[in-house]
C-alpha cells in the first residue's frame, strides 16, 4: 500500500443549512475540514495509507477534529496537541447567480504556534511515498513557512514526490506575496497544481507572449512555460467555466514530461463546490501514485473533482470504483439497484 503524508491547518467548518444565507441562519451544519485533510480523506477512499501532520488544542474540540479524520481511515498519530484554538470558516452556499462564500477566522490558531523542530520530518517521511502542501496553509504567514520549508527539503532528501495545490486565496493574502513565498518553495517541488489564471496572476506569466493562441492551446502553453520556469515534472490545470453557482462546466490538463494531456469536459449542477479542487488533487496523486497513463491520470482526477461536487462538505468521499465508472462514461444519474 502506498503512503502519503501532508501537513495543513485543521478546522471547524460552520455552514448554513440549504442555501440560507449567514445573516438569516440560527443553526450550522458542523464539519471538520482543511484542503490537505481532504486530500487525505479522499486518498484513504481510495485505498491509501494517508497521514495528516498538523496541531490542533488539547481540548475536546481539537479531539474531535482527530476523530472526525480517523472515521474517514486517515492516520493521525502525527498531530500535535497544544496551542490556543481550532481555526473556524463559515460557509454560505449560493445558488443560482449568488456565489458561495466563506468567511476565515483562523487568527492565533494551533498551527502557527508550531515551534521550529517540533516536528520531527525525517521520522515522519520514512518509509512514505508522497508528501503534499497547499498555498492555503503557506498563506497564514512566516511561522507555518517556517514549519513548511524545512518539510520540503526533508521530503526531497528522504526520496518522497512532492506535490502543492496552489490553492489561492484572496481573502488569505495578496496575489504579490503568494508569487513570492511560493516561488522559494517550487524548488522542491515536482507536482504542481493550479488554476488557469494563477500561472498569470500569481507568477507573471506574460499573456503578451500567448497571442494568437487560443482555448485549450493558450492555456497548455503557459503551463508549459510554468514547468520550464520552476522545473517541475509535472503541473495540472483545472479549467472551470462558471456559468452560475448552481452550474459549472469543469476540464483539466495534464503537462507531464514533455507531452500535454487534455480532460474531458463535464458540466455539473451542483450541490457543493467547496473542496473540489482538494478532490481533484487527491484523484491526480492518486493517478500518478498509482502510476496510472498521464491521460487516465488527469481523466480520474477531473471525474473524481466532477463527483465530489454531488457530495455536502468539503470531502470526497467516492470509491475509485465510483471514479473510475464516471470515467468509463457513468450510468447519466440512474438509480443503481
Amino acid at each position: 500500500m502506498k503512503q502519503f503524508v501532508t501537513f495543513g491547518e485543521l478546522m471547524l467548518s460552520l455552514g448554513t443549512t440549504g442555501n440560507h444565507r449567514l445573516v438569516q441562519s440560527e443553526t450550522f451544519t458542523a464539519h471538520y475540514v482543511g484542503a490537505e485533510a481532504n486530500v487525505a480523506v479522499s486518498l484513504a477512499h481510495f485505498g491509501v495509507e494517508a497521514y495528516e501532520v498538523s496541531k490542533v488544542p488539547s481540548h475536546e474540540i481539537g479531539q474531535a477534529c482527530i476523530n472526525a479524520l480517523r472515521r474517514y481511515g486517515v492516520r493521525t498519530e502525527y498531530i500535535l496537541r497544544g496551542g490556543d484554538r481550532l481555526g473556524l470558516l463559515y460557509k454560505e452556499t449560493g445558488a443560482s447567480q449568488r456565489p458561495t462564500k466563506v468567511i476565515y477566522d483562523r487568527t492565533h490558531s494551533a498551527i502557527r504556534q508550531i515551534a521550529p523542530g517540533e516536528i520531527d520530518w525525517d521520522a515522519i517521511f520514512a518509509g512514505k511515498d508522497w508528501f503534499h502542501i497547499s498555498g492555503s496553509s503557506v498563506a497564514l504567514g512566516p511561522e507555518v513557512v517556517a514549519v513548511i520549508a524545512p518539510a520540503l527539503a526533508a521530503a526531497k532528501r528522504a526520496g518522497l514526490t512532492v506535490s502543492c495545490d496552489c490553492n489561492y486565496r484572496r481573502k488569505l493574502w495578496s496575489m504579490e506575496q503568494a508569487g513570492k513565498v511560493l516561488s522559494r518553495l517550487l524548488e522542491n517541488i515536482d507536482v504542481f497544481i493550479c488554476g488557469r489564471d494563477d500561472p498569470h496572476t500569481i507568477f507573471g506569466i506574460p499573456r503578451d507572449g500567448l497571442d494568437g493562441l487560443a482555448g485549450r492551446h493558450r492555456d497548455q502553453r503557459a503551463a508549459e512555460l510554468m514547468l520550464e520556469r520552476f522545473r517541475l515534472d509535472s503541473l495540472a490545470m483545472t479549467v472551470r467555466e462558471g456559468i452560475s453557482a448552481s452550474v459549472n462546466g469543469l476540464s483539466a490538463l495534464l503537462c507531464r514530461h514533455g507531452k500535454t494531456y487534455f480532460s474531458p469536459r463535464y458540466e455539473m449542477q451542483m450541490v457543493d463546490r467547496v473542496g473540489s479542487g482538494d478532490a481533484f488533487a487527491a484523484g491526480l496523486i492518486f493517478g500518478l501514485m498509482s502510476e496510472f497513463e498521464p491521460q487516465r491520470a488527469v481523466d480520474f482526477a477531473t471525474a473524481a473533482a466532477c463527483l465530489k461536487h454531488s457530495i455536502p462538505g468539503d470531502c470526497n468521499l467516492s470509491s475509485r470504483e465510483e471514479v473510475e465508472q464516471l470515467v468509463a462514461g457513468g450510468e447519466s444519474g440512474r438509480v443503481q439497484r
